[in-house]
């Protein structure tokens, strides 16, 4: 067996592989079991479909949710630009409380309020089915701690890396309570912590201001801890591990590393949020209705089928056999765009996210295109097939990578925008481009070298 068939079978078991990882434990719809007529699909599929039925989170706008409603009691004489710091921090421990205990979403929504001298958090929960246990996670005070190393450290990650360390942690062998022992020094003791310029560098650096008696605990602890890591925890996860370089007196010390100025703000903001406990109390509780509902995601199912039926028959009338094969690969990128939906750790699907995804369809076979055009030329020459697929695959590469690289530079633009919908667009639409280019260089490619074996490459007809 050649390096040729190789590679072709890798590529159809990866495919198998997808078609099952997509499909798992995903049911079209709810079927009568006491009927001996089973359900029309179309209708199934589109008439009595329901979102659990699909496995996949959806977002506020498709599914509604929960929105809970809390005021902050910030302790009296906190000075306001301090008070906007301590909503900023708690806004953003209750947002990875969320997302990191799987509580029914991915994608919460929350939001600052300030009426007067009082400061509300709105947290909007999509498809939230155990309120006591969101409620429970928001009302929590941020805890802040100071850790040093156990005296298990150096036995525990001598001669291993941090990716070693880390696969550990995430197989459970390994854990932060294993590394780090608890100390005295606690938020309540933290003063203050800012961003500042470092005069010698103009780098980033987070200072730390202690109380007396922090000043006191935190000299006895850099004091023990020369040249250890002195990990800060925030809501039980390190938030930092600076190393301690010598006896730290006064109470006042600074954290330096590899920050740039959004990196030190967002620690600064962790080490506030556990500084001065901020206690938060339910106001009220309400249900959210879906902005568009199931109705909404029917009609975009069905348009994005219409299109999909619509670029098969394109490139079956077109292109004829090299069509069909462009269309097998399509329906390879759609089953793998299926499991990134359902799998992705943390993704929410929403109607411009299913917008992107739809979008990307028609620029699924756009690779497949170009690859065909460039294998008709070389045909047209006389070579003989497998020389002009080849070739067409080599000539089409260059305009392929460059027109997607394009595309998928805007995509991660967008994901990293504060905007929800522009972020879930980005997402569905960057993933669906790389799907679409290894489907077209890597399945159509493994569809091409069965076809030669099979002989099917001497029927002028299928080609021409």
């Amino acid at each position: 067996m050649n390096k040729r068939q190789i590679t072709t079978i890798l590529t159809l078991v990866i495919v198998a592989i997808f078609t099952f990882w997509s499909f798992f434990g995903l049911k079209i719809a709810r079927y009568d079991l006491g009927s001996t007529r089973p359900q029309n699909l179309m209708q199934a599929a589109f008439g009595k479909m329901k979102m659990d039925d699909l496995g996949y989170r959806f977002g506020l706008d498709l599914k509604g949710g929960t929105e809970l409603l809390y005021q902050a009691n910030i302790p009296a004489g906190t000075a306001s630009d301090m008070r906007s710091e301590k909503m900023e921090g708690l806004k953003s421990v209750i947002e990875k409380r969320i997302i990191n205990r799987t509580l029914g979403t991915s994608e919460p929504e929350i939001q600052i309020q300030k009426e007067g001298e009082a400061y509300h958090l709105s947290v909007k929960i999509a498809g939230l089915m155990d309120s006591a246990a969101a409620q429970e996670e928001i009302g929590k005070i941020p805890v802040l701690e100071f850790r040093e190393q156990s005296p298990e450290y150096e036995k525990l990650t001598e001669g291993k890396t941090q990716e070693q360390l880390i696969e550990e942690m995430i197989n459970g062998t390994t854990t932060f309570d294993m590394l780090y022992s608890p100390t005295r020094l606690s938020g309540q003791y933290l003063k203050n912590s800012r961003v500042q310029i470092d005069q010698n560098n103009n780098d980033p650096v987070v200072s730390l201001e202690f109380d007396s008696e922090g000043a006191k605990i935190f000299e006895e602890l850099t004091e023990k801890n020369k040249g250890k890591v002195l990990a800060i925890f925030v809501d039980g996860s390190p938030i930092s591990t600076p190393r301690v370089k010598d006896k730290i007196s006064g109470g006042n010390a600074v954290i330096s590393g590899s920050f740039d100025i959004d990196s030190a703000k967002e620690l600064s903001r962790n080490l506030n949020e556990g500084a001065i406990p901020v206690k938060v109390i339910k106001l009220s509780e309400k249900t959210v209705g879906a902005t568009l509902g199931e109705k909404s995601l029917r009609d975009v199912l069905f348009a994005g089928l219409i299109g999909f039926i619509l670029v098969i028959l394109f490139m079956l009338v077109f292109y004829r056999f090299p069509g069909f094969l462009a269309s097998f690969a399509l329906g390879v990128y759609f089953l793998m765009n299926l499991a990134y939906f359902k799998f992705w750790p943390g993704f929410t699907l929403t109607l411009p996210g299913i917008g992107g995804f739809i979008l990307t369809i028609g620029m699924a076979v756009d690779a497949n295109i170009l690859i065909f055009a460039r294998m008709k030329e070389e045909l047209a020459q006389g070579k003989d097939f497998r020389t002009a697929m080849e070739e067409g695959f080599k000539r089409a590469w260059p305009a392929i990578r460059d027109g997607n690289l394009t595309t998928i530079f805007s995509g991660i633009i967008l994901i990293g925008s504060q905007v929800a919908f522009l972020a879930s667009f980005g997402a569905t639409l960057t993933a669906g481009v790389i799907f679409s280019m290894v489907s077209a260089l890597f399945v159509t490619r493994a569809l091409m070298e069965i076809v030669c074996d099979m002989g099917l490459d001497k029927v002028k007809w299928l080609w021409k």
